[in-house]
């Protein structure tokens, strides 16, 4: 479960991390009661607003209303701007990376910093991966002192080492009490009066929902608030997702065609983004959950999208339905590729292209085009 920015900073606050004045706002109204200098931040799930214009400084309240407006109802990354986090305007020293996160290879979590702080962390991996330090430690211990030092000698933050040491049990706090898969600070900064999180990006692992009913209950209740009325579905069936390295984002509705088709795009030197599986008898509702799903919790940058589906008990003119609707209310600018057969296939095939989609009966072709266009991107 991806949590707003928003729903970050109330828990970073919870644990005693410093993070800027702040206020959620949700109408223009409540905007023109405000007084710049502020920074108005679109709360949204994606990664990439800032490039994508969602974060703006407005130095006078001309411009303040002026950026409130045009962000408040624009769609962003796929999904419509409902509320905006409008923060204190910080004077930056210097900016850093911090975060807790669980390595799915190592099979255990890691704290990884950078003093390139603000950039994309997989852009500093690829760039300069000299700037990046990566510490694995025992969960069942939790991490030392030994790992904090080297964090801080390693950002040159020695004579801030008692305010990083906070900062990182507080992260840490964070990650154990919550079932955290990724607790992010990028960037922290240094100010005249100390560290400071601008940005927060907390993952909670879905796996372990069961013993944290109250706290996703109670994030999930935000989340509706916040949630535009065209995207709240009846959510029947049940999706499965796990996140991958690539930038392929598949779905299917099914265990086997989704492993198929996973063994399909390695094979044409194609890696997949994640691997998302429809469950049960699949609604429209499922299926446009499960296009959500895929845009709203990549970890990486999807630059195609496949959609595999194969229809037994599942209609496919109904998961037709599911895919018009989703790109009806949402702007999907990446190229995108479906698979239909099976049950009502003519019927699902007809409504697709009489939309003007692209649709395959052919797996493998629907495989090489979706691989392809991610390369081309």
């Amino acid at each position: 479960m991806k949590l707003y920015e928003f729903q970050g900073k109330e828990l970073f606050v919870r644990c005693g991390i410093p993070v800027p004045q702040r206020i959620l706002v949700r109408s223009i109204e409540e905007i023109e009661s405000l007084n710049a200098p502020l920074v108005l931040k679109s709360q949204i799930l994606s990664g990439g607003r800032g490039k994508a214009g969602g974060v703006v400084v407005c130095n006078d309240n001309v411009s303040l209303q002026q950026e409130g407006r045009r962000l408040l109802g624009a769609d962003l990354k796929g999904e419509k701007v409902t509320a905006l986090l409008a923060e204190e305007k910080i004077d930056i020293l210097q900016e850093f990376y911090l975060s807790f996160v669980v390595d799915g290879e190592l099979k255990r979590p890691l704290i990884v910093a950078s003093a390139a702080g603000g950039m994309e962390i997989e852009k500093i991996a690829e760039e300069a991966p000299q700037k990046i330090i990566k510490l694995p430690f025992d969960p069942l211990v939790g991490p030392s002192d030994y790992h904090f030092r080297k964090v801080a000698s390693f950002l040159k933050l020695d004579d801030g080492i008692k305010t990083l040491r906070k900062v990182l049990q507080a992260m840490y706090a964070l990650f154990k009490e919550y079932d955290a898969s990724l607790i992010e600070i990028n960037p922290l900064v240094k100010t005249p009066s100390g560290l400071v999180a601008l940005d927060s990006k907390i993952n909670l692992d879905d796996d372990a929902k069961y013993r944290q009913k109250g706290t996703f209950q109670e994030l999930l209740e935000q989340q509706k608030m916040l949630a535009d009325d065209k995207n709240t579905k009846k959510d029947e069936g049940t999706i499965t997702y796990v996140s991958l390295d690539g930038n392929i984002g598949l779905i299917s509705d099914g265990a086997g065609t989704g492993m198929l088709s996973l063994d399909l795009i390695r094979d044409f030197g194609g890696d997949a983004a994640d691997f998302c599986e429809m469950g049960g008898i699949t609604s429209p509702e499922v299926m446009y959950k499960a296009m959500e799903t895929v845009f709203t919790r990549s970890e990486t940058e999807i630059k195609s999208l496949l959609v595999v589906l194969i229809g037994g008990f599942n209609r496919m003119d109904e998961m037709a339905e599911g895919i018009i609707q989703y790109l009806k209310d949402h702007t999907v600018s990446i190229p995108f590729f479906v698979r239909l057969c099976g049950t009502m296939e003519e019927e699902g095939r007809k409504m697709m292209r009489d939309s003007g989609l692209p649709v395959f009966d052919d797996l493998e072709q629907a495989v090489v085009c979706a691989v392809k266009a991610a390369e081309e991107i």
